[in-house]
């Protein structure tokens, strides 16, 4: 790799870095400096280490495990731990805001109670109500009444792993007790 594209890649690796970092701004370059591009011993010294990364990611989600939960924990272990959750045929798994899901099993569908969708991270596309759900998909929830259902399709066992609140109701409205 030549100098120059060193240099772009340091450049963009920086940029990501101090736009992510908790570091306070006395430690960020002042604008105005003669020099713009950074230098690899400044960076090597000012990346986060994988540790670090992981114990942001941590409080982060921590931090915002305090929505409505449908009486899950809420304490930060909890949080960050997956859940795995039985779907039968005819209940509903509304997701809480920010929760996300992986199905592992069994044919279900997209619901929402309006014209968004559920992101679909792992496909990279909303999926609007109605859609069938792709076995092993991250789903990140970004408000409440959105979730999943059987597909009338749906001839096994529905399994689903869970990370944060969630909620499930039988055909009739009913709360299934978690």
């Amino acid at each position: 790799m030549n100098k120059q594209k060193k240099l772009l890649l340091l450049s963009a690796c920086s940029f990501i870095i101090l736009t992510f970092s908790s570091n306070s701004q006395a430690e960020a370059p002042s604008p105005g400096t003669t020099d713009p591009v950074i230098t690899q011993s400044y960076f090597e010294l000012h990346t986060l280490s994988e540790a670090k990364v992981k114990e942001i990611v941590a409080s982060a989600i921590a931090a915002n495990a305090g929505g409505s939960n449908g009486g899950t924990s809420t304490t930060p272990t909890a949080a960050a731990n997956m859940k795995v959750v039985q779907l039968e045929n005819g209940q509903t798994l509304y997701a809480g805001a920010g929760s996300e899901f992986i199905v592992r099993s069994g044919k279900v569908l997209a619901v929402s109670n309006d014209e968004n969708g559920i992101p679909d991270v792992t496909g990279g596309k909303d999926l609007p109500a109605g859609t069938e759900v792709a076995l092993n998909h991250l789903l990140i929830f970004p408000t409440e009444g959105r979730g999943i259902k059987p597909s009338p399709k749906n001839d096994t066992s529905i399994y689903v792993m869970v990370r944060g609140g969630f909620l499930i109701l039988n055909a009739d409205g009913s709360k299934v007790p978690q």
